[in-house]
C-alpha cells in the first residue's frame, strides 16, 4: 500500500507542480546554501549520482541553477540556485503545500498529528536497518 501510494503521490504532485519530487528536492537543498558541491548534493539527497547530473543538467537548461568547476580543483563542480530558481522554490513549496493540504483534507489536526508522528516513526525504522 505503501509503494502504491508513494507512486501515485509522485505522479499526482508532479503534474500539480510541474516538478517531479526530486528535483524539487535538489531545489530546496540548494535554497538553504548558497553554493554546494554537486558530490555533497548527492550525498545530502541520498540520490544516485548519475540522476543528480540528469536532474542539474535538466535545471541548468530550465535557468534554475548554475554549475561551475571549483577555480582550486577542477574535479569539484559547485552547484547553486539563480536569483530565477530562487523565486521558483517559494512557488513550488507553495504547491507543495496546498497539495498536501488537499491530500490530507479529510484529516482532522489530530489526526494529522498522529500520521506525521507514525511516519516519522517509520521512518526511525528504517534508518536503522542499515
Amino acid at each position: 500500500m505503501l509503494l502504491l501510494l508513494n507512486k501515485e503521490i509522485s505522479c499526482k504532485f508532479e503534474r500539480c507542480a510541474g516538478i517531479s519530487a526530486s528535483r524539487l528536492q535538489l531545489l530546496c537543498k540548494l535554497y538553504q546554501v548558497e553554493e554546494i558541491s554537486q558530490t555533497l548534493l548527492q550525498k545530502e539527497i541520498g540520490i544516485d549520482g548519475a540522476a543528480v547530473t540528469r536532474h542539474l543538467k535538466q535545471l541548468e537548461a530550465n535557468a534554475m541553477v548554475t554549475r561551475r568547476t571549483k577555480p582550486e580543483d577542477n574535479r569539484i563542480t559547485l552547484v547553486s540556485l539563480t536569483d530565477y530558481g530562487r523565486e521558483r522554490i517559494i512557488t513550488f513549496r507553495q504547491e507543495r503545500s496546498q497539495f498536501v493540504d488537499r491530500l490530507l483534507q479529510s484529516f482532522d489536526e489530530a489526526e494529522r498529528h498522529q500520521l506525521a508522528d507514525m511516519l516519522r516513526i517509520m521512518n526511525g525504522h528504517i534508518s536503522d536497518m542499515d
